[in-house]
């Protein structure tokens, strides 16, 4: 079913909704809050919630891309999750998180909103200047929270070797930061 015919479907406060989004988006929701929680039992929670707060969100909310604003929600409900689980041993979050600290200023760092949108600006404009691959692995690993060792397996490419590649887009994230004046 389009994205379109589902926000119907909220939009009509058809319970069909719900179902017709995990069909579609299940899997890549599932997904996502597995690779930040590595919890099944969380991750099927989260991703509930995430069909929870689409319910209460649509109407009046109107997502351009469906998958990925519900994508945004349930990365957003796992980091909280994760925050609250924190006290357990390393997780794949805390070290990809680890990873980017040197690489984009903390949220303590940031002074307003209006930075934070420029924050995201300048990102963005990093990324679009990456080659197609280089971008989808530092999506997959940032975003998504592919781990290193599933990101090397689709890239056909040793682990160390995609390593050394994702420290180097860090590194170049961080200097395209720094030349446009966002202090790390």
């Amino acid at each position: 079913m389009e994205d379109e015919k589902i926000i119907e479907l909220y939009n009509a406060r058809n319970e069909f909704a719900i179902t017709e989004t995990e069909r579609k988006f299940g899997k890549m929701l599932f997904a996502i809050a597995m690779n930040i929680l590595s919890n099944k039992e969380d991750s099927e929670e989260t991703v509930n919630d995430t069909y929870g707060k689409a319910w209460n969100s649509i109407p009046p909310q109107v997502p351009n891309s469906l998958g990925a604003w519900l994508g945004r929600i349930t990365r957003n409900l796992s980091i909280t999750r994760w925050r609250m689980n924190k006290a357990q041993k390393r997780s794949g979050m805390e070290i990809m998180l680890s990873e980017l600290e040197e690489c984009i200023p903390s949220a303590a760092d940031t002074e307003s909103e209006s930075e934070s949108g420029e924050i995201t600006a300048a990102i963005n404009r990093w990324l679009g200047s990456l080659k197609k691959e280089e971008r989808l692995l530092f999506v997959r690993r940032y975003w998504y929270g592919d781990s290193v060792a599933d990101l090397a397996k689709k890239a056909n490419i040793l682990p160390k070797k995609l390593s050394s590649k994702m420290f180097r887009l860090r590194k170049s994230l961080k200097d395209s930061l720094e030349k446009e004046g966002i202090s790390l």
